[in-house]
C-alpha cells in the first residue's frame, strides 16, 4: 500500500528540489536555504515563526506543504534511561521512535550519550518470529519526511531541556534504524533519509553515527555498499546456522548465510568500517554452546562486533530469556575465541520498548474501544 498525502512535508524535500519548487513560484531561490535554517537549525513548527521570510512566501508554503507529517500521541519515559514516542501519521497509522540516553561517568545527563532508534515502515513484513514489529502485519512504507521528522520531534523536545541541544545541530550522537520495519525494504527512502540527515542544509549529522540494520537482504547489502553513503551496517543474525536462523527469520529462506556472509563482507571491505551483528538470546533455540562457536566463526571471518540481545518478552509470543548464567556461558565462548562481544541488557521495559510493542498495545486498546457498544447514559 502506497500513501499519498494531500500536501507533501517539507522535511522530505532537499535543497535542490526546494529551491527549484520556490524559483517555479515565482520566488527567489535563495529562500529555499532560508526554510532550510528555519526547519533544521532552529526547528520551528510553524509557518508564523519563520519571521524573515516575506507574508506572500509563507503564504504559499502554507498552501504547498506540511511541516510536521506526524504527531506525538505518547511519551514514555522508563524507569532507566529509555524515552518511547507513538507517533500518529496522516493516515491515523502509528509509529514508534526510542530515545536510549547512556549517562557516562562523571557527566550528568546533559552530557549522557544519546541514540535514537527510528521507524522506517508500518509494520513489517519479514516475520521474525520474536519481534512484535510484524505481528500485525505490513501496512505501508513510510515516506524520508516521516522518518526525518521523527528525528526532529526528538529535537525540539531536548532543545527545550537541555543546553546542549542549543548548542549542537543534532540533539543527539547516534541514529539507529532499528524500529518498526526492514530499512533496505524502504531501499529508496532510507537513502533519501540519510542524504537530508547527512547535507550541511539539514541536520549535517554524520553517516558514519549512522547504523543501518537488516535482517539480511543480501543484494540490498551489495546495492548499499556502492551508494555512496558511509553508513555503519547491523545484520540481524540471531542463528549462527541456517537450520536455527530458518526457524526464527523466514527471510534466510531467500537468502541463507551463504549469500548474507559475503554480502555483509562486501560491504565492511568497500567501507572499511567494523560489522555489528546482532544477536538475540533464545532459550532452547539459539542459546546453546554450538550456536555460541558457530556465532564465533563468523564474527571472526567478518571481523564483526556481536550484540548478544537477551530476549525481551513480547506479550503473544511463546519465547522466554535464557537464564543469567546461560547467557554469561554464551558470550564466554566468544571472548575466549577474541571476538569482540557486548551483552545488551534490555532496556525500557516497563514501557514496552521492544520494537512495535507500544503500537500493538495502543491499536489493541484503541480497537476495544471501538468495538464497545456505547451506552445511552455516556458511561
Amino acid at each position: 500500500m502506497r500513501f499519498t498525502p494531500e500536501k507533501p512535508s517539507l522535511f522530505g524535500e532537499t535543497l535542490e528540489s526546494l529551491k527549484e519548487q520556490v524559483e517555479a513560484a515565482g520566488f527567489k531561490g535563495f529562500r529555499a536555504k532560508q526554510v532550510m535554517e528555519w526547519l533544521y537549525k532552529k526547528r520551528v513548527a510553524t509557518w508564523g515563526e519563520m519571521t524573515n521570510l516575506p507574508k506572500d512566501f509563507r503564504a504559499w508554503l502554507d498552501a504547498t506543504f506540511l511541516i510536521y507529517p506526524t504527531k506525538s500521541l505518547l511519551d514514555k519515559r522508563s524507569d532507566d534511561v529509555t524515552q518511547k514516542f507513538l507517533l500518529e501519521l496522516e493516515d491515523k497509522s502509528l509509529i514508534e521512535t526510542v530515545l536510549i540516553r547512556a549517562p557516562q561517568t562523571g557527566v550528568g545527563q546533559e552530557k549522557s550519550r544519546k541514540t535514537v532508534c527510528v521507524s522506517i515502515q508500518v509494520g513489517c513484513a519479514y516475520g521474525c518470529k520474536f519481534c512484535a514489529s510484524g505481528l500485525a502485519g505490513f501496512k505501508r512504507n513510510l515516506m524520508a519526511a516521516e522518518v526525518v521528522s521523527q528525528l526532529m520531534h526528538i529535537c525540539r523536545m531536548e532543545d527545550a531541556h537541555t543546553k546542549r541541544a542549543k548548542e549542537e545541530i543534532a540533539s543527539f550522537d547516534n541514529i539507529v534504524f532499528m524500529g518498526m520495519g526492514e530499512p533496505l525494504a524502504n531501499y529508496e527512502t532510507l537513502v533519501q533519509t540519510v542524504k537530508i540527515l547527512n547535507a550541511d542544509w539539514g541536520l549535517n549529522f554524520g553517516a558514519r553515527r549512522i547504523t543501518v540494520s537488516t535482517s539480511g537482504l543480501a543484494p540490498q547489502i551489495m546495492k548499499l555498499a556502492e551508494e555512496g553513503v558511509a553508513v555503519r551496517l547491523a545484520i540481524s543474525l540471531h542463528g549462527a546456522t541456517n537450520e536455527v536462523r530458518s526457524q526464527i527469520m523466514p527471510i534466510n529462506k531467500k537468502y541463507p548465510l551463504e549469500q548474507l556472509i559475503p554480502a555483509a563482507k562486501a560491504f565492511k571491505d568497500k567501507h572499511g568500517r567494523m560489522l555489528t551483528l546482532e544477536f538475540i538470546l533464545i532459550e532452547d533455540i539459539n542459546d546453546s554452546i554450538e550456536q555460541a562457536k558457530e556465532l564465533t566463526k563468523i564474527a571472526r571471518d567478518l571481523h564483526a562486533h556481536v550484540n548478544c540481545i537477551p530476549y525481551n518478552k513480547v506479550e503473544g509470543l511463546e519465547w522466554k530469556r535464557p537464564s543469567l548464567r546461560r547467557q554469561e556461558a554464551f558470550v564466554d565462548v566468544l571472548r575466549k575465541a577474541g571476538v569482540s562481544v557486548t551483552i545488551r541488557r534490555e532496556k525500557g521495559h516497563d514501557i514496552n520498548a521492544a520494537c512495535g510493542q507500544l503500537r500493538l498495545k495502543t491499536e489493541k486498546a484503541m480497537a476495544e474501544a471501538e468495538a464497545k457498544p456505547s451506552s445511552p447514559f455516556g458511561e
